[in-house]
């Protein structure tokens, strides 16, 4: 058909409000789920279901702001319990959606995209041409750090707690300032410290004083870390500002840090550290996956062709 708008119809489909799984979606568009995924990931540069289930968090992002209840939202969205809503929403924007409407002059609706496609109110697209979409492995890299420790800590919650601190790596340092990593507990609790530290120099605060190592509240511990986390990167990211300068006065003598090697450092020894465990837990008679991100990425997606 002359002047036939393509990638317009997936979007259309993928947008859908009857349309719920890949393959609705692609019974919209008139095409195989197969095709259909393809076709949009090679347009959009994303695959269906993630897209949907970006957009339509942005969509309740808004319509919080506009005082929807988080439970009217979760529903709106496509989720079956208000749970599922509050914890996809916290890994996206950084905070709970119970806080949105606190937070609602200093953060949009919008998600990090690859393509520039958001929820524009009340019912459109908006394509943000100049969107950087380098930031995009990024928000993935740092988003698989966090989800990657969370698994692997939910693991470490059901060994003995011998095993847990059992040292089979006697005198193994993984950063020469923070001393010896030689059982499961200290790889783990120093993935979430780090993390913890390198936050409260960024943002100015004082140093965090609770160090508890149990399964539980280490990840209580990173349970909290992770939204906060989460939402300096992307402030960071938004205002361009990875070649700042800090100067850290919980150093001693304070010292300055390029922020962008701030992340690299983290996620650097963070992966370290979560292939170690992963190691240690194998030692120990306990099977876990890879940490694979393309695997963890087909799981959180929704599974790609």
């Amino acid at each position: 058909m002359a002047g036939r708008d393509r990638l317009r119809e997936l979007l259309d489909a993928v947008l859908d409000g009857q349309h719920a799984s890949l393959e609705e979606m692609a019974v919209g568009a008139f095409a195989s789920p197969y095709h259909f995924s393809r076709q949009l990931s090679a347009g959009a540069g994303e695959a269906p279901v993630a897209m949907r289930r970006r957009v339509m968090l942005e969509r309740a992002a808004w319509q919080l702001r506009q005082g929807t209840s988080v439970t009217d939202a979760a529903f709106a969205a496509g989720y079956d319990s208000v749970e599922g809503f509050s914890r996809a929403y916290a890994r996206g924007f950084g905070h709970p959606p119970s806080e949105t409407g606190a937070r609602a002059g200093t953060q949009g609706h919008w998600l990090p995209a690859p393509n520039g496609i958001h929820f524009h109110p009340p019912t459109s697209l908006w394509v943000h041409t100049g969107e950087h979409t380098m930031t995009q492995p990024l928000d993935l890299m740092v988003h698989h750090d966090l989800d990657d420790t969370r698994a692997l800590i939910d693991h470490a919650e059901q060994l003995p707690e011998a095993d847990y601190r059992r040292e089979l790596r006697p005198g193994l340092v993984v950063s020469e300032w923070e001393g010896p990593e030689p059982s499961v507990a200290a790889v783990l609790e120093r993935t979430v410290f780090t993390k913890e530290v390198w936050l409260a120099a960024i943002l100015g605060r004082e140093l965090p004083t609770d160090r508890s190592d149990d399964p539980a509240a280490l990840l209580e511990r990173h349970d909290d870390l992770a939204q906060r986390w989460l939402e300096t990167v992307r402030d960071i990211g938004r205002r361009d500002a990875w070649d700042d300068l800090i100067v850290d006065a919980l150093c001693e003598p304070p010292e300055s840090f390029v922020v962008g090697s701030i992340l690299a450092d983290v996620l650097t020894y963070a992966a370290h550290r979560r292939m170690t465990v992963r190691a240690m837990l194998r030692e120990l008679g306990h099977e876990t996956d890879g940490g694979d991100p393309i695997t963890w990425l087909r799981r959180r997606s929704g599974g790609t062709p």
